[in-house]
This record gives C-alpha cells, structure tokens and sequence, in this order.
C-alpha cells in the first residue's frame, strides 16, 4: 500500500519565490510511488498558515505522515502549530529543520521547541550543525538526511585561468548580507578594472533595491537578474569563475553544493552548517561575516594562482557528490518505511 504524505511548507516557487525544499523533495517522493498533499502556495502569510491548519484537518484520515519545513524566522511559528495540531489529531509529523538560526530559538522559545521536537515522530536536519546544536541543548532525536541534487543535472567545467568573474545565487534577503558581495567587488575592481558580479534571486525584503543604488552609486558592473531557473542560472554559471556565499547564519543551502558540482571555486562565510560543508582550503575557503577585504584578498589569491583552485574545485565536485538523490533517497524511504 502506497504511503500518503501531506507536506507542510512555502510552496511559492510558482509565485516568483525560491525554490525550497517543499517544491523539490515532494515530486521527488512522489516518483517513489508516495502520495502527496501540499500546503501551501498561498501567497498572504496569514492565509498561508488558515490554510495549512485547513489541509492539516482535511487530512487527519489521510496523511500517513505530515513533513514540516521548518525554519527559524516568522515561519518558525506555523511550524510550531502545524507541529501541535498533528498531535492533537494523533498524526505522525516530520521537522525538517532548515533555519539556521534554529539554535537560538532553542533559546529564545524552549517549550515550544521541546513540545515539538519531543512530540514529533521523528526529527530531519540536512546537516551535522543542527544535529550538534541540537544535542547540546539535551536532543538526542535528531537523524541527519542531506540536502540533494541530481548530480546530472550538474556538468563540471574545467577552469584552469580565473578571471575576477563572480557569482552569487540567493533570495535578497538582510540575513543572507547581500550588501557584503557588493564590497567585494568595489575592493576587487581597484585591482581589476574588468572585475563583475551576477547576482542571482528574488528579493524579500527589499535588500535587492538597496544593491541596485549601491552598485550604481559606485559605478560597478553588477548584473541583478532576478529568480531564475535552475536550468538557467546552471547554463549562465558557466560565464562565471568564482561562486560567493555573504550570509549571516545558514543551514546548508543548496546554492553552495550545487557551486560546489559545477566546478565553481566556493568563497563562503565560515556560519551555522557551511564549515560541516566547507573543509578549509580543501574544497572551498572559509572567512567570518563581513570581511570584505579578506573575501577580495582570497579571490585575489585565486586568480594569481596562489591557491590551487583546480584541485580544490575537484574535491568540491567530489564532495557534492554525496548529495546527489540516488543516494539520499535511501535514508527518506527507510525512514518512512518503504
């Protein structure tokens, strides 16, 4: 008999919003021969969640199990709801933790933290961060299941000259320092007249307005495309040599994994899962928040060949291997016994 899962989580790609975890990993099951529900694509954030507890309650006879993307700004709270519902209704629900600041709510709001982690039948996290935080807080219950790719989708190109050509693929977002990846390439052009920057994503928070000012301000050639496809930022990462990554705190985003398979040299804030990800100068180069100076110091050092990005870009190929869906997809189908 084939499983029924009702997945909780923003499903608003369709809206001109990132791709997340909810619009990937559900067709996914689905072509594993699960049944799917989804809550919810509504776009107003008071409506999304009436609907969500809506589908929760309309599927108290139907879902198996309840998957719930959770992360740790304001939708940290329909989370928690969701999370109690499905105990009231005595149906079996799945965390999937993304947020990288989830450590402080453990913090900031224990009890509803405890009352969901504890009541939950099982509890995902995609990277060991939130596992260790975690446990050092008394949760033992955490189980790791990475993000994925389908590493085919992913062609390696060789890059054996950098140019000052960089790329940067998130939402706009004040958490995510788009404003840092502009400092560095006002450095990096001092050096390197030619130097240019593509950023990549939808804004939402109006972080991307402020970029566009900055880099017209500082007269710096940055191109804004706005939310692309994957098919379509991947074929334009080849104009690209170098990949950035400017956020505060993180989970494990996907944007650095897939960088991480075409063969792009990583650049990325030393935060929250990216050092389980980012061995130093082994498949990528680490910095703490807001050093522009040594983010343009680090490219610098790439370009003049100081730092052997071919081989490193290697090991990083061979790291995102281990996230390709082939062989995450066993850890999904033992946990919801398939």
């Amino acid at each position: 008999m084939s499983k029924n899962i009702l997945y909780i989580g923003n499903k608003l790609a369709g809206k001109g919003r990132t791709v997340t975890t909810i619009d990937v990993l559900g067709p996914l099951l689905k072509k594993e021969g699960f049944q799917l529900r989804y809550a919810s694509s509504v776009q107003n954030v008071s409506a999304r969640m009436l609907h969500m507890l809506r589908v929760t309650f309309l599927s108290r006879n139907w879902a198996h199990f309840v998957l719930i993307d959770t992360y740790s700004t304001r939708n940290f709270w329909y989370s928690i709801t969701i999370g109690r519902l499905c105990k009231s209704l005595k149906i079996k629900y799945i965390p999937i933790l993304h947020g990288g600041n989830l450590p402080e709510r453990v913090t900031k709001n224990p009890k509803a933290i405890k009352a969901f982690i504890e009541n939950a039948h099982q509890v995902v996290s995609p990277s060991d961060y939130l596992i260790h935080a975690f446990a050092k807080a008394g949760y033992q219950q955490l189980i790791k299941i990475p993000n994925h790719i389908d590493i085919n989708q992913y062609d390696f190109k060789h890059r054996a000259v950098l140019q000052p050509k960089l790329l940067w693929v998130r939402s706009f977002d004040k958490i995510y320092n788009p404003e840092m990846a502009i400092d560095v390439l006002e450095i990096l052009s001092k050096k390197y007249p030619e130097a240019k920057l593509c950023m990549v994503g939808p804004d939402k928070d109006g972080s991307m307005n402020t970029c566009i000012s900055l880099a017209a301000q500082k007269n710096l050639n940055v191109e804004f495309t706005g939310l692309l496809d994957k098919e379509d930022w991947i074929a334009m990462s080849t104009d690209y040599d170098i990949f950035i990554n400017t956020s505060h705190f993180d989970n494990l985003p996907v944007s650095i994994i897939e960088a991480m398979a075409l063969g792009l040299p990583v650049i990325s804030t030393n935060v929250g899962g990216i050092p389980y990800l980012i061995d130093n100068e082994l498949n990528g180069l680490l910095l703490e928040p807001y050093q522009a100076e040594r983010a343009a110091d680090l490219i610098d050092d790439l370009i003049q060949q100081r730092i052997n990005s071919e081989k490193m870009a290697h090991q990083a190929r061979n790291t995102a291997l281990e996230f390709d869906w082939n062989k995450v997809k066993q850890s999904w189908l033992q946990l919801l016994h398939w």
